[in-house]
C-alpha cells in the first residue's frame, strides 16, 4: 500500500471556547502532530496491515519537515520526500468541550510532482494507492498501482488534465470545496463515495450507507474522513466487496472521532 500527499505540522487545542472577536480562550491540552490528509491515512493504512506503508509527499527543508520525517517513520512510515526550498504548510486545528472545531493552514501547500526523483517505479507493485495531492502526470504515473483512489482535494484541474479512472473517488459530501460532479471527469470514477460525518454517507453505486457506532466518548472529527478513506481503499485493494470496505472505513472514522488528534 502506497500514499502520494501533503503534509502539514498540526498543532491540535483543545479549548475551553472557540475563538470569537475580543474573547480570550483557554486551551485545556496540547499536541503536536504530521497531519493533513497524506500523512493521516497513511499512517491508518500501516495500522490496519501492522507493516510499513510507502508515503511520497513533499516538505519544505526546514526544521518541522525534518520533525514531520521523524514522527512519521515513528508512526510505521516508508518516507520519500521531495524537499522543496519553502516553509512546510503548519496548522492550528482547535476543538471545543461540544466537539466543535476551527482550523487555521499557515503556508501554501507542497506536493509531489513526478519530476521528483523518488522512486515512482514502486508505485506499480502496489495493491492499493491514496492520493490526496499531486501534479496531473504523477496521477497519471499513480494508475500503474492495482487499485487507485484518490480525494478531491487533489483539485478538479488536476483530475481532469489527468484523465485518469479511478477505481474510487473518496471525499466530503459536506464540505463543498469536495463535492465533484462525476460527469466533470472523464472518464468518471468507478465508485463515487461521500462522507456526512454521523448521518452515514452516500456511495455510488450501493447507495446509503450508516455511520459506524463509536466505539468510546466522541473527542473531535479531525481525521475522521482521511481514517474513513483509508479503511475504504484498504478493503478494496484486499478486493473485498464495496460494502464491507465501507464498512471497515466507517469502523476507522469512528475510532477516529475518540481520539484527540488523529492518532491517539
Amino acid at each position: 500500500m502506497a500514499v502520494v500527499g501533503h503534509v502539514e505540522w498540526v498543532e491540535f487545542l483543545a479549548v475551553d471556547q472557540l475563538p470569537r472577536p475580543g474573547a480570550i480562550g483557554h486551551a485545556l491540552r496540547t499536541l503536536q502532530e504530521p497531519a493533513g490528509g497524506g500523512a493521516v491515512v497513511a499512517v491508518q493504512m500501516a495500522r490496519l496491515l501492522k507493516q510499513p506503508v510507502q508515503f511520497f509527499t513533499a516538505l519544505g527543508r526546514d526544521a518541522v519537515g525534518e520533525a514531520c520525517v521523524k514522527r512519521l517513520e515513528q508512526l510505521g512510515l516508508e518516507v520519500h520526500v521531495a524537499w522543496r526550498e519553502a516553509p512546510t504548510r503548519r496548522g492550528l486545528s482547535l476543538v471545543d468541550g461540544e466537539g466543535d472545531r476551527a482550523i487555521t493552514v499557515i503556508g501554501e501547500r507542497l506536493s509531489p510532482t513526478l519530476e521528483d526523483p523518488l522512486p515512482w517505479a514502486a508505485l506499480a507493485d502496489c495493491d492499493g494507492l491514496f492520493v490526496t495531492a499531486a501534479d496531473a502526470p504523477l496521477l497519471k504515473a499513480c494508475r500503474a498501482a492495482a487499485v487507485l483512489a484518490a480525494t478531491p482535494r487533489v483539485r478538479l484541474p488536476v483530475l481532469q488534465e489527468a484523465g485518469v479512472a479511478l477505481d474510487a473517488l473518496i471525499g466530503s459530501g459536506l464540505d463543498p470545496g469536495e463535492r465533484v460532479d462525476p460527469a466533470q471527469l472523464n472518464p468518471p470514477p468507478q465508485m463515487l463515495i461521500r462522507t456526512e460525518g454521523a448521518a452515514g454517507g452516500l456511495s455510488l453505486p450501493g447507495g446509503r450507507y450508516a455511520a459506524a457506532p463509536l466505539p468510546g466518548p466522541m473527542v473531535e472529527s479531525y481525521g475522521c474522513g482521511d481514517s474513513f478513506a483509508a479503511g475504504v481503499v484498504t478493503g478494496l485493494a484486499a478486493r473485498w466487496p464495496l460494502a464491507q470496505a465501507i464498512a471497515l472505513g466507517g469502523q476507522c472514522g469512528a475510532a477516529c472521532a475518540t481520539r484527540f488528534g488523529p492518532y491517539g
